[in-house]
């Protein structure tokens, strides 16, 4: 399946080399050819959302606490408009807005960056432009999870994965499948119980050593469950990144999507929320394209926005 999405995307690439030797403005033809890759191949892609929305009720490691959404309140009085500690509404104001009480930056899924573990450790801010789109593969160990919830990823698995696409791309994305994100809403509690899937040490030793990848992710919050969680120890020590919480995995290709990557971007952060979308071929069965979600108008909410419970806005009848 890839290689009839890939090679249309190489013969685009090659015949607007060609043509734009000839052209009599080079500069501006050139300048234009990434647009006919994104009108020729990524405007009828499929794309699949790899991300937890977040929440106050979302599974978190034990030792932080859980978020608070709450209405935003005026912090200075503007005359005739607003006074200090005034929420503001839709009505009265025009508008409406979210305060967040977010008890850490290891929050929902997200992107860890070396500072979280180690002190001379690259910051979230610190990470270079170059994280935004990578290739995709992703390695399913679901099966044998359903068998032992705590198995974790070897080096076999990743080589098995080999043998059927060849090998992993250099500075390539590599998720780990378990299908654990399933249990994020419906068993938020054993979410982050023991035992739960992982990855070996030396299967990220492999990843990174041999293959050059950029950073795998997996779907549990923590790489493995050794003790000293000594796969995150190696990575982030070695000043490797990693995504946590990832989703979807089920809906995406082993070979041949790309992923886009997007985090926030707190100043020294040692976290990163983060958005993960994985660009698949666009005769892959999930997803939605371009041409079917253009993102502009969105659609209209079915019922006015009201706050739930947790703060978290949403429809209401």
């Amino acid at each position: 399946m890839f290689r009839r999405w890939f090679v249309p995307i190489a013969a685009t690439i090659t015949a607007l080399t060609f043509l734009l030797s000839f052209t009599i403005h080079p500069a501006k033809s050139q300048s234009n050819a990434l647009w006919q890759v994104y009108e020729t191949s990524l405007k009828s892609a499929k794309y699949v959302d790899l991300t937890h929305a977040f929440s106050p009720t979302i599974p978190v490691w034990q030792g932080f606490g859980k978020a608070t959404f709450k209405p935003a309140v005026a912090g200075a009085e503007i005359p005739d408009y607003v006074k200090v500690g005034e929420e503001y509404t839709y009505g009265t104001h025009g508008f409406i807005a979210t305060a967040y009480e977010l008890p850490t930056d290891q929050y929902g899924t997200q992107l860890d960056p070396p500072a979280h573990w180690e002190e001379y450790g690259a910051t979230i801010s610190d990470l270079p432009a170059t994280f935004a789109v990578r290739p995709l593969v992703v390695i399913d160990i679901h099966e044998k999870v359903a068998q032992d919830p705590g198995y974790h990823a070897t080096i076999d698995d990743i080589k098995a994965w080999e043998a059927k696409h060849g090998t992993i791309p250099e500075g390539a994305v590599v998720m780990i499948r378990s299908d654990w994100y399933k249990k994020w809403f419906t068993e938020t509690a054993r979410f982050n119980q023991k035992p739960f899937p992982g990855v070996k040490l030396d299967a990220l030793q492999f990843l990174h050593l041999e293959r050059q990848i950029l950073f795998h992710g997996h779907e549990p919050l923590d790489t493995d469950t050794t003790p000293n969680l000594e796969g995150e120890a190696w990575l982030l020590h070695n000043h490797y990144t990693q995504a946590e919480g990832v989703a979807n995995l089920d809906q995406v290709p082993a070979a041949g999507a790309l992923v886009s990557i997007g985090f926030a971007k707190p100043e020294g952060g040692t976290g990163g929320y983060a958005r993960y979308i994985a660009i698949c071929p666009p005769d892959w069965q999930y997803g939605v394209s371009v041409l079917e979600a253009p993102g502009a108008p969105l659609p209209k909410q079915p019922h006015p926005l009201r706050r739930d419970a947790n703060g978290v806005l949403k429809p209401t009848p």
